[in-house]
Formats: C-alpha cells, sequence, structure tokens
C-alpha cells in the first residue's frame, strides 16, 4: 500500500522522490529529445503560428504530449518517445503529400475557402456556418481598415482562418460598425417608425440595404432580422457634413 500523500510537503513538492542525480537525467533528456523534435519539425517544414494548417496545428498538439513526456518522466524511455515522433511526423508527411494529390482529401482535412460577405451584405449561411459571430466578423474587417460593410466588394474565410478582404470601388452606403457598437451602438429602428426623412437604411443583421423613403418592413428578407439602422458612407468623421 503506498504511503499517504501529506499536504503541503514542501520537498515532495518542490524536490520530488528522485535522487539528486535525476534531474541531470533531466536536462540531458529535454536537450536530446528536442533536438530530434527540431530536427524532424526542419525536416516537415513549418509555418508561423497564424498560417497553420489544420495538419500542422494537429502535429503540434502530438508533438506537445509526446516530447514533453520524454523530457522529465523518468519511466517513459527516450527511444519509445523518438519512435511516437517519427511516427507522428510521417503521418504528417503522408496527409501532406495526400493533399498536395487530391482536392478531396484536402477539403476534407484543410476545409475549403467560403466568401462571407458578398456586395456588402453578410452571407448569412457561412456566417451560420462558421465558428465566427458578427462581432468577430466586424472586428476582423476593422483590421483591415474596413468601417462599413458597403466598402466590401467580398470578403472570405480562407482555410487558415484568416480573412480575405477586397474593397468595392466606389463604396457603397451600408452598414456602419466603425465605432464598434460596444463601444457607440448607432440608432436601431422597427417596423411602424417613421424613417422618411432618414434616408436609405440597412438591416442591422445582415447589412441589406432598402431605398430611401422605404417605410421598414416586419422582417428582413436575407437574414429575418426585425432592427434597421441608417445606411451610411465610408467617409471619415470629419469629413461627414
Amino acid at each position: 500500500m503506498e504511503d499517504p500523500i501529506v499536504p503541503f510537503d514542501w520537498a515532495r513538492m518542490f524536490l520530488g522522490d528522485d535522487p539528486n542525480l535525476f534531474y541531470l537525467e533531466i536536462v540531458f533528456r529535454t536537450c536530446l529529445v528536442y533536438a530530434y523534435a527540431l530536427a524532424l519539425i526542419r525536416w516537415v517544414g513549418g509555418r508561423g503560428i497564424a498560417q497553420m494548417s489544420t495538419v500542422e496545428f494537429l502535429l503540434v498538439i502530438a508533438l506537445g504530449s509526446a516530447v514533453g513526456d520524454a523530457m522529465f518522466y523518468p519511466e517513459v524511455p527516450i527511444l519509445h518517445a523518438m519512435l511516437v515522433i517519427t511516427i507522428v511526423v510521417i503521418i504528417n508527411k503522408c496527409l501532406d503529400w495526400l493533399i498536395q494529390r487530391y482536392d478531396l482529401v484536402e477539403k476534407a482535412i484543410d476545409g475549403a475557402t467560403a466568401e462571407i460577405v458578398r456586395d456588402g451584405v453578410i452571407v448569412m449561411k457561412t456566417l451560420g456556418n462558421s465558428s465566427i459571430g458578427k462581432s468577430e466578423l466586424f472586428m476582423s474587417l476593422r483590421t483591415h481598415g474596413v468601417t462599413n460593410l458597403g466598402e466590401v466588394r467580398s470578403a472570405y474565410i480562407e482555410t487558415s482562418g484568416q480573412f480575405s478582404v477586397f474593397r468595392a470601388e466606389p463604396p457603397r452606403a451600408g452598414l456602419r460598425f466603425e465605432p464598434a457598437w460596444d463601444v457607440a451602438p448607432p440608432p436601431f429602428y422597427y417596423h411602424g417608425d417613421d424613417v422618411t426623412a432618414l434616408g436609405q437604411m440597412c438591416c442591422c443583421g445582415c447589412g441589406s440595404t432598402l431605398s430611401g423613403g422605404t417605410a421598414l418592413p416586419e422582417r428582413c428578407d436575407i437574414c429575418g432580422g426585425t432592427s434597421w439602422t441608417t445606411a451610411e458612407d465610408g467617409a471619415p468623421e470629419t469629413s461627414r457634413s
């Protein structure tokens, strides 16, 4: 029967029960396994975190477990860890080979690029199928210097999770999201409100626009939204009257 654990045993917490020479073994294990993993990753070829594919991200997770355990667990033989690392890297190379040669495999593993904004209107199907919300979409567009959906001809979610944004020339009036709605929300209007003097209106849900002086419908035909706001251009505040 194992001895009971003594709470706040400082020697156990910081030093453990292993002989002091094992600390030197940890240094050796760490250097050896790290160098071996680094050599294999250089062979695979890596990209920055933001550019990682699904396969590369999975490689990092798998290697993290195999490398970490071998560095300081005395019951984990180094050769066992090296074998695991080698197998993981070989699987990664095989998947890369399949992805390069077969489009179906590439789409199954990495996914496909999807259009999320078209002609200043959010593609609700893409938004619903993705793991992002509208506020995250607006944040990503702001990082590209976009303040208004009317400035966007098309925007895509790439397989890496990054956004590609193409501007409309010339920009149109549309749903403004700068400043961020958490900071300064736009005025919201609903069916039955008198907006005849406000000019062109747009849906707060998808950005679709209505003609100026048109009565607000109960729901948006595209997204089913019930709130509307004024459609604005993307000019800086200092140049707008």
